[in-house]
């Protein structure tokens, strides 16, 4: 093993974070295992990626900036060292797994979402590294592949999303169960590491995107509303399910989405819009009882059309200052331009400028864990195979004339410049 102190990257980071001591070597591509393993470095843990020669699939995935450097990749590698090698040769993979075995007792987790690849596998890891913490992120259970579209589609929701009028399913923008799938795939490597710390031994881990997908949807009762009630939840567009809510339109064309959960937040929706005289009478017309978010929900849509008078009437600037005085939920609808704008004006402590190679200043997350200890600030991301000779010399003691050879026989990639996929027009 290198000199170099746990926490101490090549990149002159040094980290203080609770997991401060783990190193983590990820082999992965597109959102969730790299979420993961960037959660594991806000958290302090060394994570270096790993990835083939010329950089993985992901490498060049949209958006880009103008020059066509990937703001995805950088995005989601933030704080990762990085070394491309050759994974299809013999040669290549002894340095993974010297990489693995070089790890001092209860350090070595492997994070990847590569399936089917033998040599990469927990039983072939473990063998050098006994201790070792392996997480598998799968698209479906029994290894088969799949992608946050392909399991949304499989599991329900794009056909109760979107507007009551529109017959097609509608998929989502937030590829929510990559993400959800990542941060589980970081809770596993804690709660393996919690273990072995007290018992010293490793621990096989898999989680698979289907499964979270459907856990989370039968978690929020959607699987048994179908099983238990016999229904078929349908679309209500912007409308809350079971209670009241829905987007505004204001006289200047902003839109502002209201939540009424509580009855404290009907009482506040009547008395901002001073619609208590005419909610009253529509109360006693139907019959209804509207402190009951049951009822709320019944007659939402002739109570959006009391309300929507209102809204109408106003400017956002005139709507927004009288619901802020009000104990209500809601927030005006933004585009990502503006929420740029309002972070400039009004700085978030998740967000900080980072200086990124071949991207330059902007705004970057931290870990939105804020733990007090140890802030998480956002760290640039490394450039593909940057770190190569580094983490050569520092983790397996790699002298430079070994590691200049790795580079002249296409074992290692050699450190090279940021690399840029120009745009289509």
């Amino acid at each position: 093993m290198g000199g170099e102190p746990a926490g101490t990257r090549a990149s002159g980071a040094t980290t203080a974070g609770p997991l401060s001591g783990l190193k983590v070597f990820e082999v992965s591509a597109f959102v969730a295992a790299p979420l993961g393993g960037m959660t594991l470095a806000q958290l302090g843990a060394d994570v270096i990626r790993i990835d083939p020669l010329g950089g993985a699939a992901d490498r060049s995935r949209w958006p880009l900036t103008s020059s066509g450097v990937s703001l995805y990749w950088a995005g989601l590698n933030k704080g990762k060292e990085s070394i491309t090698v050759d994974l299809s040769s013999p040669r290549g993979r002894a340095i993974v797994n010297d990489l693995v075995s070089s790890c001092s007792d209860g350090a070595a987790v492997v994070l990847t979402n590569v399936a089917g690849r033998d040599w990469l596998s927990y039983e072939a890891l473990s063998a050098v590294r006994k201790d070792l913490i392996h997480v598998q992120v799968l698209g479906h259970p029994d290894g088969s592949p799949a992608v946050d579209y392909t399991v949304n589609a499989a599991v329900g929701f794009p056909l109760v999303t979107g507007p009551q009028a529109i017959a097609d399913p509608v998929n989502h923008v937030l590829p929510a169960w990559d993400i959800a799938c990542g941060l589980y795939a970081a809770l596993g490597v804690t709660a393996a590491q919690v273990r072995r710390l007290h018992t010293g031994r490793g621990e096989k881990v898999t989680v698979a995107l289907a499964d979270v997908a459907l856990a989370m949807a039968a978690n929020l009762g959607f699987i048994a509303e179908a099983q238990v009630n016999r229904t078929e939840r349908r679309r209500i567009g912007n409308h809350l399910y079971g209670g009241f809510a829905r987007d505004f339109l204001c006289s200047d064309g902003a839109r502002v989405m209201v939540v009424a959960l509580t009855r404290r937040h009907w009482l506040d929706l009547l008395d901002v819009t001073g619609m208590h005289e005419p909610v009253t009478a529509l109360e006693r017309s139907l019959p209804a009882d509207f402190s009951k978010e049951d009822d709320r929900f019944e007659f939402r849509e002739v109570l959006a059309g009391l309300f929507e008078r209102w809204f109408q009437s106003l400017p956002v600037s005139v709507v927004s200052r009288r619901l802020r005085r009000s104990s209500l939920l809601w927030s005006q609808y933004r585009t990502f331009a503006e929420v740029v704008e309002d972070l400039q004006r009004n700085p978030n402590a998740v967000m900080s400028e980072i200086d990124q190679p071949g991207i330059g200043k902007h705004l970057a997350a931290g870990i939105p864990v804020r733990l007090h200890s140890s802030p998480g600030e956002a760290v640039p991301a490394p450039t593909i195979g940057g770190d190569g000779v580094a983490v050569l010399r520092r983790e397996l003691g790699l002298p430079p004339p070994l590691i200049d050879r790795l580079i002249e026989d296409g074992v290692v990639g050699a450190p090279a410049p940021v690399c840029t996929h120009h745009r289509k027009a």
